[in-house]
């Protein structure tokens, strides 16, 4: 369980505390509050590790949670697809680990706040994702910001994160926008603008999710964009 602050507020009586327009939004997307506990869902596309690295084709699956703030994304990266990647947020900790074969350790993030921090930066960005999360996680603090500007924050302490999604012209979640997400530049995390793009929205199992989305990473040196990926399947899971 994602390490919070007691919300107050059951699942059942959430929807009614919600900001009008977090309602509104949640109707859009047709997010449901009384079916599942999670999203899985599968993808494929490319990454890079930076502005001059060559692309890597990747296949991935996913679980989002729709009560807490947890994630679980593992993906196969690299010639013949030999490259392991786990990217997650579980039990309040992020993690980060890639393996060759699975076995052969090609980098671990220690377990810190900022790697949480991270990581919970990417849960709410992801809400596009996991829309039935709007009104099912009470981990999730929300404030409006101006027309088509909604604020999703959560953690507390040096895990506080929060992260800017802006609608677009179909009022669906086309952006979501970090200042400040740490990155590892030669072995050190330093703080960059961090953006991910939503577009090719489809009506699937009665919900409107984004099939693309691209995500970059900004700074002095300008923004590049670092992953692109199709969603394949998803579905509601529990």
């Amino acid at each position: 369980m994602t390490a919070s602050m007691p919300s107050g507020l059951s699942p059942q009586s959430r929807q009614g505390e919600l900001p009008p327009a977090l309602i509104a939004l949640a109707d859009r997307l047709g997010a449901r509050a009384n079916f599942g506990l999670t999203v899985a869902l599968s993808q494929s596309g490319r990454m890079r590790t930076s502005a001059d690295a060559p692309w890597q084709p990747f296949k991935a699956l996913q679980t989002i949670s729709l009560t807490e703030c947890a994630f679980d994304w593992r993906a196969r990266s690299g010639p013949l697809r030999m490259i392991r990647i786990q990217d997650a947020l579980i039990e309040g900790a992020g993690r980060l680990d890639v393996r060759a074969l699975g076995l052969v350790p090609l980098a671990k993030i220690a377990p810190s706040a900022e790697l949480t921090r991270g990581e919970l930066i990417r849960y709410l960005a992801e809400i596009a994702l996991a829309p039935d999360a709007i009104l099912r996680n009470p981990d999730i603090r929300w404030r409006v910001e101006g027309s088509g500007r909604l604020i999703a924050g959560a953690g507390f302490g040096a895990t506080t994160a929060e992260v800017v999604l802006t609608l677009d012209g179909d009022g669906r979640i086309g952006e979501a926008y970090a200042p400040d997400r740490g990155a590892l530049v030669d072995g050190v995390t330093v703080p960059k603008p961090w953006r991910g793009v939503f577009s090719d929205y489809r009506h699937h199992n009665g919900v409107w999710l984004p099939f693309f989305a691209e995500v970059s990473w900004g700074g002095p040196e300008g923004e590049w964009v670092y992953w692109q990926g199709d969603m394949k399947t998803w579905s509601r899971r529990g």
